[in-house]
C-alpha cells in the first residue's frame, strides 16, 4: 500500500531530476550514441553500454542514468536504417524488418518504410514505458506466476512462429528450426558440460557460436552478396518515393497493429530469459495472422514494418521489469544495464523500487524522453540517409564488409570469429538460393538455449512433483498459464500452415534441376544424423536428450521431404532455385566469384591483420571489380582505412591481427 501512497510524489521528483539541463544533456549524449551505434550492423546495445561502462565511475547517478536510458532506448530505433536500406539486420531486434522494409527500399520507398519505422518505434516506445510505469507497483506477482513450465511453453510460441515464416513448404521451416536448433547446441552443454559437435583441439567451437555471427552469416552476407551481382543501386527509382509523411500516415492507418504489436512486446520484455532477439519475429507471425490480405508480405508490406518496429522498442521498457523489480536481465542489454547501476552504486531489486522510487521512476521517464529525441531524429535524418540506396551498390559493398568483418570479430577477439562468420555466410546464402526459411533457422539457433534449458529444469522438478503424487505433478505442468499458451501455441500452428501459401502470394519460386535442392537437402540430413549419433555417445542424459529429440524431429522432416523430391516433378516448389531464374538467375556477376572477394578479405586479414588486409582488399576492389580509376580508387580506401581507424579508436575495439603480428612488433593500428 505504501508503495501506491508514494508513487505519485515520486513520479514528480522524477519527472523534476530528468528536467534538469545536465540531466537533459546527458540523456541527449546517450541518444546520439544510441544512434550511432545503432546505424552499424551487429554491434547493437550490448556494445554501445559496453563502451559507456568505464565512464560510470564517479558520475553522477542520475546523469549517468540518463546515458545509459538515453543509448539503450534507441538502438532499436536506429538500427531500422540498416535493416530497411541495406537489408541486414542492424541488430537481433530488428531482423524481421528485413523482410518487408528492404522490399520497399528497393522499390524507391525507403523513406516512407523508414518514416512508418520510427513512428511506430516512437510509439511502442513510449507504450512500454507507460506499462513500465504501471508494472513498477503490479507486476511482481504476474512476474512471479511464470514457472519453468510457463517459460518453456512460451519458447515454443516463439517456435509456433515457424509454421508462419516458412514460406511456401511450412515442412522447410521445420527442418530449418531443427537445423538452426542443432547448430545451437554446439559447444558445451549448459546442463552438464559436454561437449557436443565439438572438442577441446577446437576450443572456439568449444564456446559455440555467437548470435551477432549467425545473423550477419544468415542475412547480411548473402543480400550483400546478392546485390552485389546485380551491380546496381539498391533503389531503382533513383528516388526517396513517397516521403516520411507517407509513412507517418501508414502507421495512422494500422494504428491498431501497433498498438496490438506494442503490448506483445512489453509482454514478451518483461518474461525474464526470453530475450528480445524474437519479439520482432512475434509480432511478425501475429501481423501476418490477423492481416485479411497476405499477398504482399515479404514483397514490401509496410505492415511488416509497423508491427515489428512498435514491439522492438516496447519491448525495452517490458524489459526494464524483471531488471528493475528482481534484478534479473530480460536481455543481454539489460545485464549490461545493471553492471553500470553497480558502478553507480545501486543494485536493482525489490529494495530500490521500494525505497528509490523517484530513481526508479527517472529510468522510466528518461526511456520515456529518449524514444521521443530519437524517433525526432531519425525521422529528421531519414531523408539524407535513405538517399545511399542511389548509390550504385559496388560502391557501398566493400564498406559492408569492412564494418561487417569488424562487427564479427568484436564477438571474441579471435580469428575464429572471421572464419565462423564466413562458414555460416555460406550457409545463409545456400538457404536463400533454395528458398528455405531463414527466419526459421535463426529462431531456432536464438531459442536452442533456453529451450534446452528450460526443458530440462521442468523435466526434473516435474519428476519429483509426480513422485510426490500424480495431482501435484498435473497441477505443476498444468497450471491455467501454460494451458493458455499452449492453445495459443496450437492455433498459430494450425492457422500458419493454413495461410503460409497466402503469404506468399502468387508468386513462384524459380525451379530447374533436381540435383542441386536434393544434394542441400542431403547434407542438411547428414548433418543432423551426425549430431544425432554425436549426442547419443554423452554419458549425461540430461545433455543429449535435448539434442537427440530435435535432431530425430529434423531427420523425420527430411525424410518427408525426400519422399516429396522424389514423387514431385521439377516445377515443384520443393525444387526452388533462385540460380534458375529470377534475379539471381540472371544476375551479370557468378555467386561464388562475388563471395570470393569476401573470402579473399578474410584470408588476408588472417595473414597480414586487419587493416593491412584491408588497404589491399579495398584497392583492389575498387579498380578490378568496381573499375574506378587509381585516383578514385585510393581516395576512397583512404576514406575506408580512416573511418575503420577512428571507429575502433573511440570504441576502444581491437582489429584482427594475423599471423605477420605473431611474428613482427608493429604499431597500432597494425597490431
Amino acid at each position: 500500500m505504501d508503495l501506491f501512497a508514494t508513487a505519485l510524489p515520486a513520479l514528480g521528483e522524477a519527472l523534476a531530476l530528468i528536467c534538469q539541463p545536465a540531466q537533459l544533456g546527458f540523456l541527449c549524449l546517450g541518444v546520439l550514441l544510441g544512434l550511432s551505434v545503432g546505424v552499424f550492423p551487429g554491434l547493437g546495445g550490448i556494445a554501445g553500454l559496453s563502451l559507456v561502462l568505464p565512464f560510470m565511475f564517479g558520475m553522477d547517478p542520475v546523469s549517468g542514468l540518463a546515458l545509459m536510458v538515453g543509448l539503450v532506448a534507441v538502438v532499436p530505433t536506429s538500427d531500422t536504417f540498416a535493416s530497411v536500406l541495406l537489408g541486414i539486420p542492424g541488430s537481433s531486434a530488428s531482423q524481421a524488418t528485413v523482410l518487408d522494409g528492404f522490399p520497399l527500399a528497393k522499390k524507391g520507398e525507403a523513406a516512407r518504410a523508414l518514416s512508418a519505422a520510427f513512428v511506430s518505434s516512437l510509439f511502442g516506445g513510449l507504450l512500454g514505458a507507460c506499462v513500465l510505469t504501471v508494472f513498477i507497483l503490479i507486476a511482481r506477482p504476474l512476474i512471479l506466476a511464470f514457472g519453468l513450465p510457463e517459460m518453456l511453453m512460451i519458447t515454443l510460441l516463439g517456435l509456433s512462429m515457424v509454421a508462419i515464416l516458412a514460406g511456401r513448404l511450412p515442412l522447410k521451416g521445420v527442418v530449418a528450426a531443427c537445423f538452426g536448433l542443432m547448430v545451437g547446441t554446439i559447444g558445451e552443454a549448459g546442463p552438464g558440460g559436454s561437449l557436443r559437435m565439438a572438442t577441446y583441439d577446437l576450443p572456439y567451437l568449444a564456446d559455440g557460436f555467437s548470435l551477432v555471427i549467425v545473423g550477419l552469416g544468415i542475412f547480411a552476407i548473402p543480400e550483400i552478396v546478392a546485390l552485389l551481382r546485380q551491380d546496381q543501386a539498391i533503389s531503382k527509382s533513383g528516388g526517396l518515393g513517397k516521403g516520411w509523411l507517407d509513412g507517418v500516415r501508414d502507421w495512422y492507418a494500422n494504428i491498431w497493429l501497433s498498438v496490438r504489436s506494442s503490448i506483445i512486446g512489453v509482454i514478451v520484455g518483461v518474461i525474464p530469459g526470453l530475450g528480445g532477439a524474437v519479439v520482432d519475429w512475434i509480432a511478425y507471425g501475429m501481423t501476418v495472422q490477423f492481416a485479411k490480405d497476405k499477398s504482399r508480405f515479404g514483397q514490401g508490406d509496410i505492415r511488416g514494418v509497423i508491427g515489428p518496429e512498435s514491439s522492438n522498442n516496447a519491448k525495452e521498457g517490458g524489459g526494464l521489469v524483471p531488471t528493475l523489480i528482481f534484478g534479473i536481465p530480460g536481455s543481454g542489454s539489460m545485464a549490461v544495464f545493471l553492471g553500470g547501476l553497480a558502478l553507480l552504486g545501486y543494485d536493482a531489486g525489490p529494495h530500490m523500487v521500494r525505497y528509490e522510487l523517484d530513481l526508479t521512476y527517472t529510468i522510466v521517464w528518461s526511456l520515456a524522453l529518449a524514444n521521443v529525441l530519437g524517433a525526432g531524429l531519425c525521422i529528421l535524418m531519414s531523408g539524407p540517409i535513405a538517399r545511399m540506396t542511389t548509390i550504385r551498390f559496388t560502391l557501398v559493398a566493400p564498406f559492408l564488409f569492412m564494418v561487417i568483418a569488424f562487427a564479427a570479430f568484436q564477438s571474441r577477439q579471435s580469428l575464429g570469429d572471421l572464419a565462423a562468420l564466413m562458414g555460416i555466410g555460406i550457409i545463409g546464402i545456400l538457404l536463400r538460393r533454395f528458398d528455405w526459411s531463414r527466419p526459421a533457422f535463426l529462431i531456432g539457433f536464438v531459442l536452442s538455449h533456453q529451450a534446452e534449458n528450460f526443458a530440462n529444469m521442468a523435466n526434473q522438478i516435474a519428476g519429483a512433483k509426480f513422485r510426490q503424487g500424480f495431482l501435484i505433478g498435473l497441477e505443476y505442468i498444468g497450471s491455467p498459464i501454460v494451458i493458455g499458451i499452449f492453445v495459443l501455441t496450437i492455433v498459430s500452428v494450425v492457422l500458419g500452415i493454413r495461410q503460409s501459401r497466402a503469404m506468399m502470394g502468387d508468386t513462384e519460386a524459380p525451379t530447374g534441376s533436381k540435383r542441386a535442392p536434393l544434394i542441400f537437402l542431403l547434407c542438411v540430413t547428414a548433418y543432423l544424423a551426425i549430431s544425432v549419433i554425436n549426442a547419443s555417445t554423452i554419458s549425461l542424459v540430461s545433455d543429449k536428450i535435448f539434442p537427440i529429440t530435435v535432431g530425430l524431429v529434423g531427420l523425420l522432416g527430411c525424410s518427408a521431404l525426400l519422399i516429396r523430391m522424389r514423387l514431385a516433378s521439377e516445377r515443384d516448389a520443393i525444387f526452388a532455385d533462385f540460380e534458375r531464374g529470377g534475379e539471381d538467375g540472371s544476375a551479370p556477376h557468378g555467386l561464388w566469384w562475388t563471395l570470393a572477394w569476401f573470402a579473399f578479405l578474410l584470408v588476408l586479414a588472417s595473414l597480414v591483420g586487419f587493416v593491412a588486409a584491408l588497404t589491399v582488399f579495398f584497392l583492389a576492389f575498387l579498380r578490378i571489380r568496381a573499375g574506378l580509376s587509381w585516383p578514385r580508387a585510393i581516395l576512397l580506401s583512404v576514406i575506408a582505412i580512416a573511418s575503420m581507424c577512428a571507429l575502433g579508436g573511440i570504441l576502444g575495439r581491437d582489429f584482427p591481427a594475423g599471423l605477420l603480428q605473431s611474428t613482427v612488433a608493429l604499431p597500432w593500428p597494425l597490431t
